[in-house]
């Protein structure tokens, strides 16, 4: 495995290597979610090539970009045992040089959920995501669904700027309770911990719901956020989403047609942890 920490050695690095090959980018506090990541990558692609870079532009004035958890050493590590070729681990200056002021904006797409509650975020997420695949020149890049409007939002800019690339979307890896695995969980006492799964056993009622036949998809926000209410250590709900699969416009009711009919996700606060996630209605 070669460690790569300037822009111009990846390039160079990824022009010479074997293809197929598969990107997956990361912010490095690697959890077995990553590692899915990582493996289907491997199986998939002649090189794989890993980044580990906490991204200053997606996070906001009030977030935790300096509490982030890291950790390279044990990263590299892991990324080692999973047979990863290249691991990119630029500094912030070498992804903003002086003078940067070139932005990726997904527009109305990036607004909403998570947009309107983190503005600028998808600007950032999309921006380090072009450049990314800009310096490595991938055939495939690998992301988790647990981020669902972040998947969203980088299948639209490659699609919309003809980037050539395969989006691989790889199933939530979750705790055996339910809970998606997230470097951020790190940050819950153990009270929080053990209530988190609450999350996900409310998109499970959504689903169970769909399942039935609920089409009403007010209905459905209505019997998630019962459920995210009836836990006291939830201390406020951002959102509950019921929306379309590729553009994320909230539903009034789910169709009856197409392969991914809705996208049902949530967003919580507890304590100082924000816990998102979502399931796939198709």
């Amino acid at each position: 495995m070669i460690v790569i920490e300037t822009a111009l050695g990846i390039a160079q690095a990824c022009a010479e290597s074997s293809r197929p090959l598969g990107l997956v980018p990361t912010m490095g506090a690697l959890h077995d979610g990553h590692l899915a990541l990582v493996k289907r990558a491997r199986q998939e692609n002649q090189t794989v090539v890993a980044t580990i870079f906490v991204n200053p532009t997606q996070f906001g004035p009030q977030e935790d970009l300096a509490a982030y958890p890291r950790d390279r050493e044990r990263d590299l590590g892991l990324f080692r045992q999973q047979g990863v070729d290249l691991v990119f681990t630029p500094a912030v200056d070498e992804i903003y040089p002086p003078g940067f002021d070139t932005w990726v904006d997904v527009g109305a797409l990036g607004d909403r959920l998570e947009g309107a509650r983190r503005p600028g975020h998808f600007r950032g997420v999309a921006t380090v995501v072009t450049k990314l695949f800009t310096l490595a020149r991938p055939d495939r890049a690998y992301f988790g669904q647990k981020d669902g409007q972040q998947l969203a939002v980088i299948r639209r800019l490659t699609r919309d700027l003809n980037l050539g690339l395969e989006i691989v979307a790889v199933p939530t890896v979750r705790d055996p309770d339910g809970l998606a695995q997230s470097s951020r969980n790190a940050y819950l006492t153990p009270s929080q911990r053990e209530a988190a799964p609450v999350v996900y056993r409310a998109l499970r009622r959504a689903e169970e719901l769909w399942n039935n036949g609920v089409i009403d998809a007010g209905q459905l926000r209505a019997e998630v956020k019962a459920v995210l209410e009836a836990e006291p250590l939830v201390e406020s709900i951002d959102y509950v989403s019921v929306a379309g699969g590729e553009s994320l416009e909230e539903l009034d009711q789910l169709p009856r047609s197409g392969q991914i009919r809705a996208m049902v996700s949530v967003a919580v606060m507890m304590g100082r942890t924000r816990l998102i996630d979502n399931v796939i209605l198709e």
